[in-house]
């Protein structure tokens, strides 16, 4: 049996949060590692410049101010919006099937964006550049084949046949996390019985640095804004989530009459669609561990919690996640304490949990209520939707909520 290499922390899954969380942990003095199953030279490649829609990633993430302000802390925002990056200043929402609709505005919260459209990769490309220059021991290009557990030692093994252990082991390997898994850690969850398309469009008109959903009893639809690098104003990303039978028969169909259904879903708000990428779509499934933490292991971002895309909070509960852990690991650092401390990893938990589920029932009861379609429901949510638009106190609340400036 080959030796074991250990770790004071050890993050499993190099994505947009563990490999923030693991820059972090470093930083505190923690001696970490970070495996990814990717080799790290196709994370670092350059962006190639944005000269039409298919030069756009499909994946895209509305970055809060707040967790603008935690890569800030990382060093890396600065290398973000160097690169492909449009910031919106202002969020429009409205009913499909009803004259109900809200919108927020930045500069009614003295904020000069209410986030910020980036693209996946872009992020994963900074973190990594600073990866490059940190203590981090990064294993890259091999996979996680299993878990093992020796009275207080633990870690995993790795398809090269090495294994690797560490105090705390941190599963940052998304929704379907075979270390959440292995370690005994079981999700409630359902089927939203809809699926999400996904592309990049170009349109005749500005998108005006305006994040763009509307609501239909079949599912929402979000337009939002990209920026090439010479300033381009007409490309966005869109997020179409329809229940899976509509979904296939979007997917199906030829470019023009996809086309043709995409403005009439957008209602035309930006003009004609000039043109659409290559479309992908994924099914939806909502998803929340029983448990974020056991003894010597913890769980964060998407292996934690999935949820509905509506609101685009995704990464952003995710790197709620890097900050409570953060924390509370540098307290315990502070205090001489094991990363494994139990109670530790209790105020973690005990700190996320309740965020994380109020954001995924807030999103559940929003898709419910749109997709009902009795005229009484229809008239409850236009009106309140008309009445939450002038109530600026409440609704500036909500945008601020949203933005991370609350906490």
């Amino acid at each position: 049996m080959s030796e074991i290499r250990t770790f004071d922390i050890l993050v499993v899954g190099g994505g947009m949060i563990g490999s923030a969380l693991a820059l972090g942990l470093s930083r505190q003095g923690w001696q970490v590692g970070l495996v990814e199953g990717s080799d790290r030279g196709a994370l670092v490649t350059p962006l190639p410049p944005a000269t039409g829609v298919d030069a756009f990633e499909p994946r895209v993430s509305a970055i809060s101010v707040a967790s603008q302000q935690l890569l800030d802390d990382l060093g890396i925002w600065s290398s973000i919006v160097a690169g492909r990056h449009c910031p919106y200043q202002n969020m429009t929402v409205w009913d499909g099937d009803g004259t109900g609709r809200i919108h927020f505005d930045a500069a009614e919260l003295q904020a000069d964006a209410l986030g910020t459209i980036v693209e996946n990769r872009a992020i994963v490309r900074a973190l990594f550049g600073a990866l490059e220059t940190s203590d981090v021991e990064v294993i890259d290009g091999v996979k996680v084949t299993g878990w093992w557990q020796d009275g207080d030692r633990r870690g995993i093994e790795l398809a090269d046949g090495h294994r690797l252990g560490a105090e705390l082991v941190v599963a940052a390997d998304g929704a379907n996390s075979r270390l959440r898994q292995w370690v005994g850690l079981p999700t409630r969850e359902w089927d939203y019985d809809q699926q999400a398309i996904v592309c990049t469009v170009q349109t005749a008109q500005s998108h005006r640095f305006t994040a763009w959903q509307r609501f239909s009893p079949t599912g929402p639809l979000a337009f939002l804004p990209l920026l090439t690098e010479s300033g381009d104003e007409h490309f966005c990303s869109i997020v179409w989530s329809q229940d899976t039978e509509e979904a296939r028969r979007l997917m199906a169909l030829d470019g023009d009459h996809f086309v043709s259904e995409l403005e009439a879903a957008i209602e035309r708000e930006l003009g004609a669609v000039v043109s659409v990428s290559r479309r992908f779509s994924f099914p939806l499934r909502q998803r929340h561990a029983k448990a974020y933490v056991a003894p010597g292991f913890a769980l964060v971002g998407d292996a934690a919690h999935t949820i509905h895309p509506l609101a685009g909070q995704g990464a952003n509960l995710g790197y709620g996640d890097v900050r409570a852990l953060q924390d509370e690991l540098s307290r315990a650092r502070s205090r001489g304490l094991n990363p494994a401390e139990p109670l530790v990893l209790a105020r973690y938990q005990r700190r996320r949990k309740a965020e994380n589920l109020a954001m995924m029932a807030a999103m559940e009861g929003f898709k419910q209520l749109f997709a009902r379609d009795e005229l009484p429901l229809r008239w409850l949510r236009n009106t309140g939707m008309r009445w939450l638009d002038g109530l600026g106190p409440v609704k500036h609340r909500l945008a601020a909520e949203a933005m991370g400036l609350t906490r």
